[in-house]
């Protein structure tokens, strides 16, 4: 079968024929230990469709699978597209290689719409058009191309589900006939236009929340961001936003996790309303005032902004924080709370995660790994400890199962990163986070395996922000000028003048300091910037100026 090149996709959809039809078994993925069944083989005959899809076809339940996606369709003519535009994968791209049950030429993206009921074939089958399909990493791994899944959606070619109306027998050659429109605006594209392109559109984010027959994956999230965005103009009714705002928060629970680690459970006096516990945050960072007055930031390890679990070591060389908290802080105690913010995005189009963690590090990527395992993505875990005694919330990590690599410093065994990077599998993604001299390495051996920034994303829990003075001009201030001592970080001078400079970790993670440069020459510290962002920007918290430069905030 060889798709027509020249085949009209915008032409209005009448009826198609079912050139193929495939199912599959669940199948572990080449190069992963995951399982997938998009790697679904041609049928014959007739196949009975049961409300759930097709018979002895088997599904990834994470996100695949159920009534609203019984069944997934795929333009073949779109196949001859890709080759085209990637001729280097020109070979895998062939009918079935989406992961598709119904193979047709004719009906896409841009013909059908949502909510359209079908007729196919002579046993009385009815199908009703759900949802756009949703592209993911598998994509990317089955045809060897990074980053290849957004290409899909950009351009409106990532096929769509059917939910079943009504049961009975389908086989390729049957007539698919379009029985009744019922939202002809919104086809399918259009639909992909507001879920993945244009975003920030309220209106019709709403509008596509209230059409029923849009499926719970895309309805769910459209009612999420008009729920964000009321929010958000509540919050900016009633507040600065640019302000830090101080909160009370009780500590409910304080926990030996070993030795030298403790855990705290805070949990908000006056809960925000708008915050579900649902509302989880990877890898976020929590900016603490003492009740000594001391202000420190911190890694949450899990909860939401109403309640949330702290992990904090007793440093060796405390500047007053770890101490307080482990010596004097306890169950029942206030602490103000302030910005909680995440810098750390999933890396989506990766077919591997790895991270590279030493000691209380931990802390930052635990929920991140036990939320990607859930959605069934490939995780490895190279943890690096004093000792195993040395290990924080052990319970969860032991939950991480066989993809947790231990090394025991006082066994004698050394993470040894220069071979963790050489020996990556195709379309890893890799997060690092412990002690300075493990980022140091991790930095170094990225540079020397040709890593991009978007390969990596590192995590510090400590850094040295001391160094020469300098001067700072604000010329967006009245151009006042702030003498910076050694011993200061930007940030801390900046608060002084003003109470609207936002801050998170603190350490050079998140990027939330970063102030423009106008003028002038800047010693970059952290890792939240690009090579790009420091033609312009640094890291108010850890970055230092040279002599005098000019800033905006």
């Amino acid at each position: 079968m060889s798709p027509a090149a020249d085949m009209d996709l915008f032409a209005p959809f009448e009826k198609d024929t079912i050139l193929e039809i495939r199912t599959s078994k669940m199948k572990t993925m080449p190069g992963l230990t995951i399982q997938s069944g998009i790697d679904k083989e041609l049928r014959s005959g007739k196949i009975h469709v049961t409300y759930l899809g097709l018979v002895d076809d088997e599904h990834d339940p994470t996100f695949h699978g159920g009534k609203d996606k019984a069944i997934h369709g795929y333009c073949s003519s779109h196949y001859t597209q890709w080759k085209q535009e990637f001729p280097d994968a020109e070979a895998r791209f062939k009918p079935g290689g989406f992961g598709e049950n119904f193979v047709t030429e004719f009906m896409n993206e841009r013909n059908i719409c949502i909510g359209d009921v079908f007729s196919v074939g002579n046993d009385g089958v009815l199908l009703q058009i759900s949802l756009p399909r949703q592209p993911c990493f598998k994509l990317n791994h089955r045809f060897k191309l990074k980053n290849f899944a957004p290409n899909t959606y950009k351009k409106s070619r990532t096929g769509w589900y059917y939910r079943v109306l009504r049961e009975g027998t389908v086989q390729a050659g049957d007539e698919i006939r379009l029985v009744e429109r019922k939202w002809p605006m919104w086809t399918v594209e259009r639909v992909q236009e507001y879920l993945h392109r244009t975003t920030d559109n309220t209106e019709m984010n709403e509008e596509l929340s209230e059409i029923p027959d849009m499926g719970d994956e895309c309805r769910k999230a459209f009612l999420k961001r008009v729920a964000k965005f009321k929010a958000q103009q509540k919050r900016a009714a009633n507040q600065d936003d640019k302000a830090e705002k101080w909160r009370d928060y009780k500590v409910v629970e304080k926990k030996a996790q070993t030795s030298r680690i403790t855990s705290f459970m805070l949990e908000a006096v006056t809960p925000d309303p708008d915050i579900k516990d649902s509302d989880v945050k990877l890898g976020p960072h929590v900016r603490l005032r003492l009740p000594n007055g001391l202000l420190r930031s911190y890694s949450i390890v899990s909860g939401t902004d109403n309640r949330f679990e702290l992990g904090i070591a007793l440093e060796e060389a405390s500047r007053g924080g770890s101490s307080y908290l482990h010596k004097n802080v306890k169950e029942g105690d206030m602490i103000e709370v302030g910005r909680i913010t995440s810098d750390l995005k999933p890396a989506s189009a990766a077919s591997n995660h790895v991270f590279i963690v030493g000691g209380i590090g931990i802390t930052a990527f635990l929920s991140m790994m036990e939320a990607y395992r859930q959605i069934n993505w490939e995780t490895t875990l190279h943890y690096a400890l004093r000792t195993a005694d040395d290990m924080p919330f052990r319970g969860r990590v032991e939950g991480l199962k066989e993809s947790v690599k231990l090394y025991d410093r006082s066994k004698g065994q050394r993470m040894n990163i220069g071979e963790i990077l050489r020996n990556l599998t195709w379309n890893s993604h890799v997060y690092v986070c412990g002690p300075q001299r493990m980022l140091d390495e991790a930095v170094e051996q990225a540079k020397k395996c040709d890593l991009g920034e978007d390969d990596i994303h590192f995590e510090a829990f400590s850094v040295d922000a001391t160094g020469d003075p300098f001067e700072a001009e604000v010329v967006n201030r009245g151009g006042q000028v702030l003498k910076v001592a050694g011993e200061e970080t930007l940030l801390e001078v900046l608060r002084k003048s003003f109470d609207d400079v936002p801050s998170s970790c603190e350490v050079g993670n998140c990027g939330t300091c970063r102030v423009t440069v106008k003028n002038g020459n800047v010693e970059h510290r952290g890792t939240a910037l690009t090579a790009e962002d420091k033609k312009e920007a640094m890291l108010s918290c850890v970055s230092r100026g040279i002599g005098r430069i000019a800033i905006e905030i």
